[in-house]
């Protein structure tokens, strides 16, 4: 048999050159990928196709809990695929059903659904939303500007970024978006036919912005008073990043009234399968069994292979402590990243977030950054990279620090060092 299209060669005896080439022949250009093919990892280290090392405070856009070929993960899934990789949901299954209730005991009463990414939690929550006011006509659900909601129809339709509608109009309806951290314009926005609110706990493409304490409560009274459903797209700063399981079970620490705080509905991917594809979704006890039998369903989601590797990294990070390790190093960072600021200001404008979830927002007209078609955050990525770190550009102006859970304070300070020596001479 002809064969239409050759093999390619293993890609680790390539060199970079080589491995651009098959994507620009093979792989649809949708993304604005830097200069760097990357081969092999461990830990926080990664190496390119040259060999060069390089220490990954990426964390693959938080997806990586417990860094590159952790041998945890390695032995759940030649584990499990030695029993069941797949079977379909029309059958039980132990490692769905124990992953489940593992998640559940970190939320509260109420039940779980698993997909293969974030997008596709959100889309379930989209439809527990619409199955929640359908009788009543209510099909609306509010967003925030800058927010982040996938990439099908209906998360580009919830996103508050107009960038990532382009091309695609005219937008699914049924959404609208108001400023972030703001109650009143959320109240203001409500109306007969909404049935839901849904934000970040930690903006993350928007920019890294965690919601405040007020605002969290003020949406869960709103929404109690107006019988809206609260939703929380969790999936880039959930499982453990701000060194709580939730993002909004870490701002809400020790704030009165904040005790017996649930949204209705969680979406979460990224970090639950610290590597392996999975996406799930937590329903309220009260509205856990809107979407029966019929009214949504996945053929990949919740596979035993990908559940025995969830249930892998949660027992990890829970034997190692790496909430606490994401909360105390974390801080380590914000607090080197905050001198760095004071120390340049012309090049560092402000740090935030909590945890491993940390945004370095750039000063404006840096001149070293400016270059046509590239934006600042862009091309300080780039200047990063060839020094050694590799960290995530949110938006044009922000970077984006989202190692692994178990980064070390030592590998932290290493990033520390490199990043100050890449600063220091932009401000030079």
């Amino acid at each position: 048999m002809k064969e239409l299209v050759p093999t390619p060669p293993p890609i680790i005896r390539n060199q970079f050159e080589s491995v651009r080439e098959l994507f620009s022949k093979y792989v649809v250009p949708s993304y604005g990928r830097f200069e760097l093919a990357l081969s092999h990892g461990a830990g926080s280290r990664l190496f390119d196709v040259h060999g060069k090392r390089y220490l990954d405070l990426g964390g693959g856009i938080a997806v990586c809990a417990l860094g590159h070929a952790h041998p945890a993960i390695t032995e759940a899934l030649v584990e499990q695929s030695r029993k069941l990789v797949h079977v379909s949901n029309l059958y039980y299954q132990e490692p769905q059903g124990r992953l489940a209730q593992a998640l559940v005991q970190h939320l509260g009463p109420g039940k779980m659904f698993f997909s293969n990414s974030g997008g596709e939690a959100n889309e379930g929550l989209f439809k527990v939303a619409r199955k929640f006011g359908h009788d009543e006509g209510r099909f609306e659900i509010i967003t925030t500007v800058n927010s982040f909601h996938g990439r099908t129809l209906a998360g580009i339709s919830a996103t508050g970024q107009e960038k990532v509608k382009k091309g695609f109009e005219p937008m699914t309806p049924g959404f609208r978006h108001v400023p972030y951290n703001d109650l009143a314009a959320m109240r203001e926005a409500v109306s007969p036919a909404t049935v839901a609110i849904m934000i970040e706990g930690i903006q993350g493409e928007g920019g890294v912005t965690p919601a405040t304490p007020e605002y969290l409560l003020g949406l869960r009274a709103l929404c109690d008073e107006k019988k809206l459903l609260l939703l929380m797209d969790s999936v880039q700063c959930g499982h453990f990043r701000s060194g709580r399981f939730q993002s909004f079970q870490r701002i809400l620490e020790g704030v009165s009234g904040a005790e017996d705080f649930l949204p209705d509905g969680v979406s979460m991917a990224k970090s639950l399968g610290g590597g392996f594809p999975m996406g799930a979704f937590w329903v309220r006890a009260p509205y856990a069994d809107l979407l029966g039998a019929g009214t949504h369903g996945t053929t990949y989601g919740g596979s035993p292979l990908a559940c025995a590797v969830g249930l892998k990294v949660l027992e990890v990070i829970e034997r190692e402590k790496l909430a606490d390790n994401a909360r105390n190093t974390g801080e380590f960072l914000k607090q080197g990243l905050a001198q760095l600021a004071t120390k340049h200001p012309n090049i560092i404008r402000t740090v935030r977030g909590l945890g491993f979830m940390l945004g370095v927002e750039l000063a404006p007209n840096i001149p070293a950054l400016t270059v046509e078609g590239k934006t600042p955050a862009a091309l300080l990525v780039a200047r990063l990279q060839e020094a050694g770190v590799l960290v995530i550009p949110a938006g044009t102006n922000v970077l984006r620090l989202l190692p692994a859970l178990n980064l070390s304070r030592t590998e932290a300070q290493e990033g520390l060092h490199i990043i100050e020596s890449v600063i220091a001479k932009l401000a030079a």
